[in-house]
């Protein structure tokens, strides 16, 4: 029993190191893999693909008022505006609603004051 226990600690110890060699070693191989694909580069491909990026930067700065403009068609699309007509109906019905939760917060606790509110709603 006593030599379990000391062997144990001992294993787990071995275990932790084996498992970190390999996290290592992964990590160096990964790392090897991406340098030895940057020097695989040639310059010439090098330059080409900087030009084309290049150019590509150009055209959308060129294009930017055209791309933006697609952009915003397309989100109309998706949520139109809403007409006037609709814009003043949500706002009374907004207003209505919070009319309605004040005279309900204060019908408790202060009753003239949700009379009043009340009164203000059947004018309007």
């Amino acid at each position: 029993m006593e030599l379990d226990l000391y062997v144990a600690p001992h294993y787990s110890y071995v275990c932790d190191s084996i498992m970190h060699w390999n996290i290592m070693s992964t990590h160096i191989s990964a790392i090897h893999g991406v340098i030895a694909a940057l020097f695989a580069i040639s310059l010439p491909s090098a330059v080409c693909f900087g030009l084309a990026a290049g150019a590509g930067a150009a055209l959308l700065s060129l294009f930017r008022p055209l791309l933006r403009g697609v952009g915003r068609a397309l989100v109309l699309v998706v949520k139109p505006k809403l007409s006037r007509q609709e814009l003043l109906a949500r706002r009374h019905m907004r207003d209505a609603l919070m009319l309605n939760h004040m005279v309900k917060s204060m019908d408790g606790s202060a009753p003239s004051h949700a009379a009043e509110l009340r009164a203000l709603a059947s004018r309007a």
